[in-house]
């Protein structure tokens, strides 16, 4: 448990652009990606403008709302109306 916890500490604590969190055996690694993914701040109109619409849209539950839009190798979390982490899928 305590493993699982470090890995969603660092993928929500880093704001590393163009970088992929990926859990390893001696822990927790940051891969370089070029994955070009929503920054955070954008609001959702910007997203899907920039992005296109996205395979899955999951509704906004708890204080404050957190949703997330799901994209073909990344995954969108957005807190109201805005982004505020975007996470590279593993390939």
């Amino acid at each position: 448990m305590r493993y699982q916890s470090l890995l969603l500490a660092a993928v929500f604590a880093s704001g590393l652009a163009g970088a992929e969190t990926i859990a390893v055996d001696s822990g927790i690694a940051v891969k370089e990606s070029d994955v070009a993914t929503p920054a955070r701040g954008m609001s959702m109109d910007q997203v899907a403008n920039k992005f296109g619409a996205p395979v899955t849209k999951v509704p906004a539950i708890g204080k404050p709302p957190i949703s997330r839009w799901e994209y073909p190798g990344f995954v969108v979390y957005f807190e109201a109306t805005h982004v505020i982490h975007s996470v590279i899928a593993n390939s």
